[in-house]
């Protein structure tokens, strides 16, 4: 019996009540505690009811359930450990992240890792796949971890990779992947082929359905290039490759020597259109993911968010009228000036923050997207500071994706037109500019989001049919003062005035015979020339055939294009529902 007290205590009661009291407390809350109860003849002490149990039972070892508890401890961190301290370091010695470093760029919240030991060896088998939540949004993701198995594809993680693709699919959540594999894992046969498969058939399920963001890192060959292409937008960092090959294979087989960045470097892959943006590192390329990410919807069936905005859209903008009158009347070249429609995108875009994609490739047009009014919408703007504006075939095709990905998830389209035909001659032909220049019309025929055209100056021909008119499908044209909408330009004068032509032509060689110096009498014909020239322009280059027709809706004075787009957009989108792209597929 404890003295001093009217009734005795057993001490395992006292032990098993305190455990009761403390079983919810943290044993870093408070130190070990110890009770000391000094009865007559004696001391008891009270150990601390939270600490582990010891072993009384002489026999070595815990018990199978702390064992147990040990086991998963080690499961739950051997992934993240990669392939050791030793390849972590390697990775690091070649200015790249390991997969969980990249992670953390991405999101500091605790990422929701599923499958994390599905692995030959329990250790994820050098692929992570998890959601994050990214500015409060679910994000599926996928990395390939280096430092195990040099990342290599085989069929346990090729499956695993397509169950987190699927997932994305089915729960409608955008996909991110950050790759960085060798390929195929050899010594795994046919079974990291069909990894492969399995991951290639899962993408091409979501294509269009959500939106996915590519990530290249370190050296990527075979599936490891193709299997990132499969996804809506490819981010490529400087000094990393991905290609069918190596440059190891070219060279025996071809007798070519090459360097990977030759052969498949940023440089050359932003040309041809495979990437879609480059970075200067991995730490640019996942920022720039972030602000990508922010200008994309979760699926094709709801909008992208939208960001409320203290910028008013009926204010007048100066800074667009003096760009446009310092434009227009250059004295050297008044409206042959070459025009960065990218200055004027920056008047209307909210606070003239814009996000262009593939801006390295076909610089004669712009795609890009942007806010107006806090809406997401997509720009596509001729540049005839670059190549006079001319659509060739790398234009139409960089023009054609962005349509038709916007077409695909809601996003509504604004054309700033200033084209004045697609580009002519031998090797635009041979390159396929009839198909090419097809496949824009047919995306932008195939439009249903809300879509707009603003015609800035030239808006000739084909170009002008095909761009986005009425009769193609717009939902409003418009047109600036200085729009110039015409079969064709000055070069069309010879077909418009004829007889007047003819007779320059015809009174320059009788002047020739008259003996008059042929360096006045061709002053003399040029003047004529330059003449009809300016009757041409002022007949003919304006926007007034059109309005007459009713081909533009209204003109925009300079400086109110971003309120008329605006309440434009506004309105369109009061009446448009978001929904999966659907009715018949064109050839």
């Amino acid at each position: 019996m404890v003295a001093g007290m009217a009734r005795s205590y057993h001490l395992p009661d006292v032990q098993l009540a305190l455990r009761m009291v403390f079983r919810k407390l943290r044993t870093s809350d408070f130190q070990i505690i110890s009770l000391v109860v000094k009865p007559m003849s004696a001391s008891l002490t009270l150990d601390n009811p939270l600490a582990p149990e010891t072993n009384t039972s002489g026999v070595s070892g815990s018990s199978r359930y702390e064992q147990m508890l040990g086991r998963a401890e080690e499961l739950i961190v051997k992934p993240k450990q990669g392939g050791g301290a030793q390849r972590v370091r390697i990775q690091h010695t070649k200015e790249r992240m390991t997969v969980w470093e990249r992670i953390r760029v991405l999101t500091q919240h605790e990422p929701q890792i599923t499958f994390q030991n599905w692995g030959a060896q329990l250790d994820g088998a050098g692929i992570v796949t998890g959601i994050l939540n990214i500015g409060g949004r679910d994000v599926a993701l996928y990395g390939h971890d280096f430092t195990v198995r040099a990342g290599s594809m085989d069929a346990t993680n090729g499956s695993k990779l397509a169950r987190l693709i699927l997932l994305s699919g089915e729960h409608g959540i955008p996909l991110i992947g950050m790759n960085d594999s060798a390929g195929a894992f050899v010594p795994a046969g046919v079974g990291g082929l069909d990894g492969y498969s399995e991951a290639f058939c899962a993408m091409h399920k979501i294509s269009g359905v959500v939106p996915s963001i590519m990530l290249m890192f370190g050296y990527n060959a075979g599936g490891g290039a193709y299997l990132p292409r499969q996804g809506s937008f490819v981010i490529q960092p400087e000094n990393t490759f991905f290609g069918l090959t190596g440059p190891d294979v070219v060279r025996h087989a071809l007798g070519e020597d090459i360097t990977p960045d030759e052969l498949g470097g940023p440089k050359v892959h932003s040309q041809s259109g495979v990437v879609d943006l480059t970075a200067p590192d991995e730490l640019g390329a996942l920022r720039m993911a972030l602000h990508l990410l922010s200008y994309l919807p979760d699926n094709h069936h709801s909008l992208a968010a939208f960001h409320p905005t203290s910028l008013p859209l009926d204010d007048y903008v100066a800074e667009e009228a003096i760009l446009l009158r310092k434009t227009f009347t250059n004295p050297a070249s008044e409206f042959n000036t070459p025009f960065d429609m990218r200055l004027l995108l920056q008047q209307i875009a909210d606070y003239g923050d814009y996000f262009e994609v593939q801006p390295g490739r076909a610089r004669q047009l712009t795609t890009a997207f942007g806010r107006l009014g806090g809406h997401v919408c997509g720009f596509i703007a001729n540049n005839s500071a670059f190549d006079s504006g001319n659509i060739n075939v790398h234009a139409s095709r960089k023009g054609t994706k962005f349509i038709r990905f916007c077409n695909l998830y809601n996003i509504p389209v604004i054309f700033l037109e200033d084209v004045s035909g697609y580009a002519p001659g031998s090797e635009q032909e041979q390159a396929g500019i009839v198909q090419a220049g097809r496949e824009l019309l047919d995306a932008i025929v195939d439009l249903r989001v809300p879509r707009i055209t603003l015609i800035v100056r030239n808006a000739f021909g084909g170009a002008y049919c095909a761009w986005n008119s009425y009769h193609i499908g717009a939902d409003f044209v418009f047109a600036l003062p200085s729009a110039r909408i015409a079969v064709m330009g000055p070069a069309g004068r010879p077909f418009v005035y004829k007889d007047e032509y003819r007779q320059i032509f015809s009174d320059h060689q009788q002047r020739l015979k008259g003996g008059v110096p042929e360096v006045d009498s061709a002053s003399e014909r040029d003047g004529a020339l330059a003449e009809l020239t300016t009757r041409y322009e002022h007949e003919l280059l304006n926007p007034e055939e059109a309005l007459k027709l009713g081909s533009v809706s209204s003109l925009v004075m300079p400086g109110y294009s971003r309120k008329v787009l605006g309440n434009a957009l506004l309105y369109l989108l009061r009446h448009y529902h978001p929904e999966p792209l659907s009715g018949p597929q064109r050839e």
